[in-house]
């Protein structure tokens, strides 16, 4: 049981001298009814809060999925370049959300946004094995090697080693889908510099069981359906075998 004034001030939208005064002009409903006093606490799970008519969601935790374009910086601030939090309303700024696993900022692609700490500690966990895959676009042409020294592990030239990762050729010769289970220091393009093919695109396809939807356009984000979040629950009980 959590007080009101907590429950909307941390939606980002009002302060809670703010919250005292729509609680006081009968603009906040709960459950129905006009909330009483900004004091009053209510159980989060399943509750009706109503700000002026319009549903708020009274969830302790955001969970924002974003197609990241090119050009921005995985990060919550920075002095010099437009960061990924940026193409957020204001309100959601201001929740504490952060990226769970960050993107380069050339990459392209699924982006998770949450201010659950908890649940991005197991996501990018090496004590978990979850799978991130990525499409590629490289200068020169995939074959057989490449694949078969990915499913290997590479160690790389500066003593980076890489555990066995997918690589998948497509139909063009210069494209395929990488499958990684660690998110090293620009491992995909160090990976494919060490076998002489550079990458010049790369976007993000999947994290886990989330999958980038395919109607956000770039730069677009929407909160994860209940099905969704259901299964980045599931994350947290899985375990490196043995």
């Amino acid at each position: 049981m959590e007080r009101l004034d907590k429950i909307l001030t941390g939606t980002g939208r009002w302060s809670r001298r703010e919250v005292k005064e729509l609680v006081k002009a009968g603009r906040v409903r709960v459950n129905g009814a006009a909330a009483r006093s900004p004091e009053e606490k209510y159980d989060r799970e399943g509750l009706d809060l109503r700000v002026d008519g319009e549903t708020i969601s009274g969830a302790r935790f955001v969970y924002l999925m974003l197609h990241k374009p090119a050009g921005l910086v995985s990060a919550t601030e920075d002095p010099r370049q437009k960061t990924v939090l940026e193409l957020l309303p204001p309100h959601l700024r201001r929740v504490g959300l952060f990226p769970a696993g960050r993107l380069d900022r050339d990459t392209e692609g699924l982006l998770l946004l949450t201010n659950d700490g908890a649940l991005a500690h197991d996501l990018l966990s090496p004590k978990k094995h979850v799978d991130k895959t990525y499409f590629v676009r490289v200068d020169g042409a995939l074959d057989e090697a490449d694949c078969a020294a990915f499913a290997s592990g590479m160690t790389l030239g500066d003593g980076l080693e890489c555990l066995p990762a997918g690589l998948e050729r497509l139909e063009a010769p210069d494209e395929g889908i990488v499958t990684l289970r660690e998110g090293k220091y620009h491992q995909i393009k160090r990976m494919l510099a060490a076998r002489g093919k550079p990458v010049v695109y790369l976007k993000r396809l999947t994290m886990g069981p989330l999958t980038l939807d395919p109607t956000l356009e770039k730069g677009a984000w929407r909160p994860l359906t209940g099905e969704e979040r259901a299964a980045l629950e599931a994350c947290r009980s899985l375990r490196r075998p043995g």
